[in-house]
């Protein structure tokens, strides 16, 4: 697994937060990422299960009533799980409750984005960067910023850019 920039983040939000969402375009690795954060510590749900589906679905209170803590993969598959993780961490406001996962276009669906405002850090998380690939902090920020010109990597040249296939 390449090591994520956004990982810190996010465990930085789990300490503080009661609910962090991983929102991102569809295989940017935001499943990959939250096992890897979950690890074997924390339950690991996932709505693309259509069994895991159907329960929250059809009882999304009791789906969520007794987990302590656990990671939610393909939150947006379930909206109304949503208002009962809502309120179970309500009722206890420990911070680290629930990691969740979630295509990009979740927080536009009105009764999401309104039932955890204030509980929950989104953080985006985009395809590999080339410094992700190469495992390399980018300076190309911290330069740019410094008024200095950006160096040259010899990665850029070793890459070439295939667009991706058209879907028609």
């Amino acid at each position: 697994m390449y090591p994520r920039f956004a990982r810190a983040r996010i465990e930085e939000a789990l300490s503080d937060t009661r609910v962090v969402l991983i929102s991102g375009p569809r295989q940017s690795g935001k499943t990959t990422l939250a096992m890897d954060i979950a690890a074997d510590k924390t339950p690991f749900l996932t709505l693309d299960d259509a069994t895991v589906l159907e329960a929250a679905i059809n009882d999304p209170v009791g789906f969520v009533r007794g987990l302590e803590r656990a990671v939610i993969d393909e939150v947006q598959r379930a909206p109304d799980l949503l208002l009962a993780i809502k309120n179970v961490v309500d009722d206890h406001q420990s911070p680290g409750r629930f990691l969740l996962t979630g295509s990009a276009n979740l927080m536009t669906i009105p009764k999401v984005a309104d039932s955890l405002a204030g509980r929950m850090e989104v953080i985006r998380l985009f395809p590999l960067s080339q410094a992700e690939i190469i495992d390399s902090k980018s300076q190309f920020i911290d330069r740019a910023f410094a008024g200095e010109k950006p160096i040259a990597n010899h990665v850029w040249s070793c890459h070439v850019f295939v667009p991706p296939p058209v879907l028609v």
